[in-house]
Order: structure tokens, then C-alpha cells, then sequence
């Protein structure tokens, strides 16, 4: 669904020797139906990677295909943004209605949709969401969470067979990271989209199929969440921090306790602790 081939990505300066690549080289491919955590450090790359997947940005070097159309011709921009729609991290930049099931509507209606058929989408957008409920009310009257959901609902109402989601729980309270995190999942697991998510917490990259690391524009590390956070020292020299139960077991191996490197939830260290005793 998406590949990249020796992108590289710099921002315009006058001087062409104090250009940074802000992206270098990156030979990445995603899969169909795929669940993908992007992870870095500020500055690292990975939002400026997201925005290609979109078209907002345009390589400098390389090339950036989605769905094997070329985000550098600008005839296939529009199929392109429709194949892959993007949430940001704060929901009230892309709010622009004054009721949540006209915001949902939105998109659709510039596209000269039929009107039984936005009526059928809104229905279905805001039910993935599980925000039927809230359909009439304002947006601003909202919690995060919720506004996030709403967000998603509207990018979703394009039909849009890959979901970018640029650190989009960053602004929320767990309670809101809880909701938006459980909505990103059925719509991956139960309505087969392909999602990209880029964020800063750990936690959340443990639910995805497949965890990309990156730092100064290149990947470093790219496998499963149990092959990349078992890495832990490597994962801190790069400023980053682990899941708090993987954190736990490092912490326990450096005392002689050994456990198994790979752990991620709370239930495999009880289990490996006591040796899979019953709580």
C-alpha cells in the first residue's frame, strides 16, 4: 500500500551546504492491512515521513508511491488523498462545522457526493467511532477524546483505504488515549484498514503488528513490538524510553533475575515471575 525508495527530504535554505536531510534515504514498504507505530524522537523524521504518505510533503530525493501511484505527479494527487487520509494531533485544526455529523459530511459534500450516500457514510463513520450518540451536538462541547474520534470519523467518510495518524493521542488525557487507541484498533482489525500511526508512547506502539524506529531522518530499528523493545539500551541511547512493564524486566535482569527479554504486558511478567502460577 505504500513504498518508499530512497526518499530524502529537505527543507528549502539559500545555502545549500547548511541544508539538513531531514529524511535519508528511507527504502520502506507497508503492507495491506497492516498495523504500523512509527517512533522517534523530536526531530527525528517521523511526522515529515507521515506527511509524504499523504502527498502534504513531496520528496526531495526518491520517490513515495501509495497504492502504486507516484506522489510526484500531480494528476494523482487527488486519488492519492483520497486512498490515504490523515488525522493530526490537534483535532481543532480540522474541525470546521458546527455540528458533528455536518463535520463528518464535510468532505464528502466537496466531493458532489450524492446525498443518500453521505446520509449512509455519516451513519457508518460515526457508528465505527462509537459516536452515534453525539451526532447533533457541537464539537466544541466535546472532550478530546471524543473530538479525536470525530476526526477520524470525517477523514473516514472519504472511503479511505489507509488511516496516517500523526500523534494524534498527544494532547489527551488516558482516558482519551484509551478511546482513540481502541477506535484506531477495530478500525485496523475489524474494517481491514491499513494503518500508519506515528507517536511518542510506548505503550501504544505495543498494539501495533509492526514498530518502525527512526532517528536523524533513517530507520534504525524495524520488526515486531517484541523484537524492537527487547532492545533496550539501544532504544534509550536513542532518547527514548519502553514500555513500563519491559522497563521493569530490564531492570530486573541487571539484578541476576532472568526473564525473558521479549515481555510486554503485565500478565507475561506475572506469569514469568511465578512461573505461570494462577492469580
Amino acid at each position: 500500500m505504500i513504498q518508499t525508495t530512497n526518499l530524502t527530504f529537505e527543507y528549502p535554505d539559500e545555502n545549500i551546504e547548511n541544508r539538513d536531510k531531514v529524511l535519508n534515504e528511507i527504502n520502506l514498504n507497508i503492507e495491506k492491512g497492516s498495523f504500523t507505530a512509527i517512533l522517534g524522537h523530536n526531530g527525528s523524521g517521523k511526522s515529515t515521513l507521515a506527511k509524504h504518505f499523504n502527498a502534504i510533503l513531496l520528496p526531495t530525493g526518491g520517490k513515495v508511491y501509495i497504492k502504486n501511484m507516484d506522489t510526484s505527479e500531480n494528476d494523482k494527487l487527488f486519488n492519492i488523498r483520497q486512498t490515504a487520509g490523515m488525522v493530526f494531533q490537534n483535532p481543532d485544526n480540522q474541525m470546521v462545522a458546527a455540528m458533528v455529523e455536518d463535520e463528518v459530511a464535510f468532505a464528502p459534500e466537496n466531493l458532489g457526493i450524492a446525498p443518500k450516500e453521505i446520509r449512509r457514510r455519516v451513519n457508518k463513520c460515526l457508528a465505527a467511532v462509537d459516536m452515534t450518540d453525539f451526532s447533533q451536538n457541537a464539537p466544541s462541547k466535546l472532550s478530546g477524546g471524543q473530538k479525536q474520534r470525530v476526526a477520524i470519523a470525517a477523514v473516514l467518510a472519504m472511503n479511505p483505504e489507509i488511516l496516517i495518524l500523526d500523534e494524534p493521542t498527544a494532547m489527551l488525557d488516558p482516558k482519551g488515549r484509551s478511546e482513540v487507541l481502541k477506535t484506531i484498533k477495530i478500525l485496523n482489525r475489524e474494517m481491514g484498514i491499513t494503518v500508519v500511526l506515528i507517536t511518542h508512547y510506548m505503550d501504544e506502539a505495543t498494539e501495533a503488528d509492526r514498530t518502525i524506529v527512526m532517528d536523524s531522518g533513517k530507520i534504525v530499528l524495524d520488526g515486531t513490538p517484541r523484537e524492537v523493545f527487547k532492545k533496550v539500551e539501544l532504544l534509550k541511547s536513542l532518547g527514548l524510553d519502553v514500555p513500563q512493564v519491559t522497563e521493569l524486566v530490564y531492570e530486573l535482569s541487571k539484578l541476576g533475575i532472568d526473564l525473558p527479554k521479549d515481555i510486554l504486558t503485565a500478565d507475561e511478567c506475572f506469569n514469568a515471575i511465578t512461573g505461570g502460577m494462577p492469580k
